[in-house]
């Protein structure tokens, strides 16, 4: 058996595809553009690359979109300051603080002082309580995309066993409730799990994202089952200077394995910003029937 390979970057394309007849539909009914604010606090070079990304993404659907580039000596005072201002802006409908800040500012004051109807990264208090107990939420970007992921493979989510390796708040625990939510018996994994390959062969679906590279090999993986490799895994340099990257998944033994699989890269990193566009879209919208 050879899995087939879940194309991450094809089906992002489709995502920004169906945001870009949204943005169209959008700013013929409303006249304005929907608008999403990107802070970055410091000089990270990957989060500077992240946000080139996320801007370029909206110039290309047609969404407005304003850079607030801060310095790493910026105060907290400050910051919330601008977030506020944000906040009663009516051109902008979604509000990113890209991760992470520097540490003398509180990032959880930070992401809690975001309006929650604007908080497309899903993070705040109130976005979490809300997904919990099944209210109208915004998800956090990637366990959205990991859904739509599963969902074009065709295979009903309902009664399968999903087992996700990773508790984290961005990734591990809100793909739970998503899984939990379309019926599927969920189980989260983690470093004290006890035999860890022996619950994870278990799965029909398995998401790994445990940020520990190939750690999960073949005797992980059921015959047939849909793997979602989350992991981005720096390994060390090619000759000509670029990254190389592998997954949480030892991708070579578990093709041969699974009946679905994600690549590292190309499988679930392009669904993350394609799906912040999703959610910008549905916030313009939400704001505008609101209005």
């Amino acid at each position: 058996m050879t899995a087939s390979i879940i194309d991450g970057r094809a089906i992002a394309k489709q995502v920004r595809i169906e945001v870009a007849g949204e943005v169209e539909k959008f700013k013929e009914s409303c006249g304005y553009p929907p608008g999403l604010a990107v802070i970055i606090v410091g000089d990270d070079p990957a989060s500077r690359v992240y946000v080139g990304s996320k801007k370029r993404m909206c110039e290309n659907l047609g969404i407005h979109s304003e850079e607030y580039a801060m310095p790493a000596s910026i105060g907290q005072e400050e910051l919330i300051a601008t977030i506020k201002e944000l906040n009663e802006n009516p051109k902008i409908h979604g509000i990113l603080v890209q991760l992470p800040i520097p540490d003398h500012l509180d990032e959880g004051e930070v992401l809690e002082t975001i309006d929650p109807r604007k908080d497309v990264d899903g993070f705040h208090p109130i976005s979490v309580g809300n997904f919990v107990v099944g209210k109208e939420a915004f998800v956090p970007c990637t366990p959205m995309g990991i859904m739509r992921l599963i969902e074009e493979t065709g295979i009903e989510i309902k009664g399968k066993r999903a087992v996700v390796v990773g508790r984290s708040n961005i990734v591990g625990k809100p793909i739970a409730m998503l899984l939990l939510a379309r019926h599927a018996t969920v189980t989260i994994c983690h470093s004290r799990t006890v035999d860890l390959p022996g619950v994870c062969k278990e799965a029909d679906i398995l998401v790994a994202a445990i940020g520990r590279p190939e750690m999960l090999d073949g005797s992980y993986i059921k015959p047939g089952a849909v793997v979602i490799d989350v992991g981005v895994n720096e390994i060390g340099r090619t000759e000509d200077g670029k990254r190389k990257l592998v997954g949480d998944v030892k991708f070579n033994e578990a093709v041969g394995i699974a009946g679905h699989i994600t690549p590292v890269p190309g499988g679930v990193g392009p669904m993350t910003i394609a799906m912040l566009m999703r959610n910008t879209m549905d916030a313009a919208w939400r704001a505008a029937r609101k209005s």
